[in-house]
This record gives structure tokens, sequence and C-alpha cells, in this order.
């Protein structure tokens, strides 16, 4: 009997040697989904972060907003809302002037928000859009055709202007749209325009 009592404790002492190492695993096992955590926000905040820039084929229809699609051609950028389909708002036809940064404006009300876009040209790489309110300021989203055909178009929403308009019945809703890029350097840039 004491020579059984000594195998099972031999037994005994190189399991819990053998087991030793399964603990430690264990326990950095249940340290890692913490760790994994901070690891996953990081990689989810960059890819939000990476998320305001979406690079389509020529054609490829977007859900920019409920009820809105856009999408570009080589020609420039296209848009529907349900009141008013395939809108077109041209690169090639001599309106904008592609000699220097700019960026455009269209805005309409849309499921009881405003759907603010336009297209922007300049030099870089845009990586995100900041269009200033009278209720503050919205972050929208680039949408550019692959390679660098240095136009691109935006887009955002934001909640509906209170107030009543201006004497000559137009409003300056929006104060500014600009256009960064990823070092947060300006690419384009309007300024107060005013529209009904």
């Amino acid at each position: 009997m004491t020579r059984m009592k000594k195998y099972v404790t031999a037994a005994a002492v190189a399991a819990a040697l053998v087991g030793a190492p399964t603990m430690a695993h264990a326990i950095a096992t249940a340290n890692t989904p913490a760790s994994m955590a901070g690891i996953q926000t990081a990689a989810a905040a960059k890819a939000s972060s990476s998320a305001s820039v979406r690079v389509v084929a020529p054609g490829e229809r977007i859900a920019a907003a409920p009820k809105v699609q856009l999408w570009l051609t080589k020609d420039g950028k296209h848009w529907s809302t349900p009141t008013m389909t395939n809108q077109f708002r041209s690169v090639t036809d001599g309106n904008i002037d592609m000699s220097r940064p700019g960026v455009s404006l269209q805005a309409e009300p849309v499921e009881g928000r405003y759907f603010l876009s336009g297209v922007y040209n300049g030099k870089g790489d845009a990586a995100t859009v900041k269009v200033k309110t009278e209720q503050g300021t919205v972050t929208g989203t680039i949408v550019r055709l692959a390679g660098k055909p240095g136009w691109g178009a935006w887009y955002a929403t934001s909640k509906l202007p209170n107030g009543p308009k201006s004497k000559d019945g137009k409003r300056s809703f929006v104060h500014s749209v600009t256009v960064y890029d990823a070092a947060g350097r300006t690419i384009a840039k309007m300024t107060s325009p005013s529209f009904g």
C-alpha cells in the first residue's frame, strides 16, 4: 500500500508540473480577451476613421442616406432622392474650375433631414469632409473613383434648419464645407454658401 501511495503522489506531482504551463496558459488566455478588446477597439477606431472614404467603381450606386443613392462616373456626381431622381453635377462641362481647389454644395430635405452633397477638387488624397451648419459641425463621407482623377464627391446629413428665412427668402444654413487630407490639411473649402 505504501508503494501505491508513492505512485499516486508521484502521479499527482507530475500532473501538477505538467498542468503548470496549462494553468499559466489558462491565465494568459483569461487575460487575452481584455487585451484583445483593446486591440479590437483600436482596430475599430481605425476602421471607422477610414470608413469616411469610399472608393467606388464608375456607376456603382451607394446608399448615401435613407432613400438616397449616389454614384460617380468619369463625368461627375449623380444622385437620386425620392422627390428628384437622376440628378447630376458635371466635372467636365466647364462649370467647375478644375485648375484650382474647390468644393460645391447641393442640399435638399429627405426623410426629415437635410441631405448635403457636393463635388470637390484639389491636390492630395481627401480623407474627410466637415460641414459647419447653424446647428453644429457634421462629418461627412468622401466618395471617389479609383486612381487619381483629381476630384471626388462628398455627402453628409444634418438636421433641418430652425427659424425663418432671411428677407430675400434664402438662409445661410451651411456656413462652410471643408475637405481635408489624412494629415488634416485643407484640400478645398467653401465658405458661407446660401441656398433657398
